[in-house]
């Protein structure tokens, strides 16, 4: 059996986390809506949480797209 690791291939990694910085600023975006529209409070304060978590996880992919762009320009020199 083979069971060598895969090589880290990061080509692309810099799309796949734009892909869910996309996703989650959609999916914060339909929680505001949803915020808005309803009455119930239970429920809005678990979109705001949610909605907060999300924002934390933002600023990390940020981060990681910024590392990313630096081991790129690192890799090429």
């Amino acid at each position: 059996m083979n069971n060598k690791p895969k090589p880290d291939d990061r080509r692309n990694n810099v799309e796949k986390i734009q892909f869910n910085i996309d996703n989650t600023i959609k999916n914060y975006n339909l929680a505001e809506e949803m915020i808005a529209e309803t009455d119930d409070e239970k429920m809005k304060k678990a979109l705001m949480e949610k909605n907060k978590r999300r924002e934390e996880s933002l600023k990390g992919m940020k981060e990681e797209i910024r590392d990313e762009a630096i081991a790129r320009e690192n890799n090429y020199k």
